[in-house]
């Protein structure tokens, strides 16, 4: 993937990867499929178990990254991990109810509370 341009950002805090998109929109295929690939990296490659997803900077959700995020929530389980969401607007957050997603993926409010609810997991 070098060379390409990354449409994400990450950190590691408190023994969490935090995952920020950089663009408010992403609906190209190849940008989605560099998502893909980035986030399944982290993964499979890096080890990564506790991921957040903080989505604060997306105005737009493309079904396309709606199955990458699916696909990445499979992928965490089946490793014994756990994939969280965050700062979901509420233009957003809609989808996620219509497809009931929201009841399949822990979101929350901010950073704060959704780092606070992996540190109440360790216990």
């Amino acid at each position: 993937m070098d060379g390409n341009p990354s449409h994400l950002m990450s950190r590691v805090e408190q023994g969490v990867t935090i995952v920020q998109f950089t663009d408010p929109k992403v609906v190209g295929r190849r940008d989605i499929k560099l998502i893909g690939a980035e986030l399944t990296k982290m993964v499979e490659e890096n080890g990564v178990l506790k991921m957040l997803v903080n989505v604060k900077k997306l105005q737009y959700l493309s079904s396309a990254v709606l199955g990458k995020l699916i696909s990445l929530h499979k992928s965490l389980r089946t490793n014994t991990g756990v994939l969280k969401l965050c700062n979901v607007a509420p233009t957003i957050y809609e989808a996620f109810e219509i497809t009931r997603l929201n009841k399949i993926f822990d979101i929350y409010k901010s950073e704060a509370q959704a780092l606070e609810a992996f540190m109440r997991q360790r216990r």
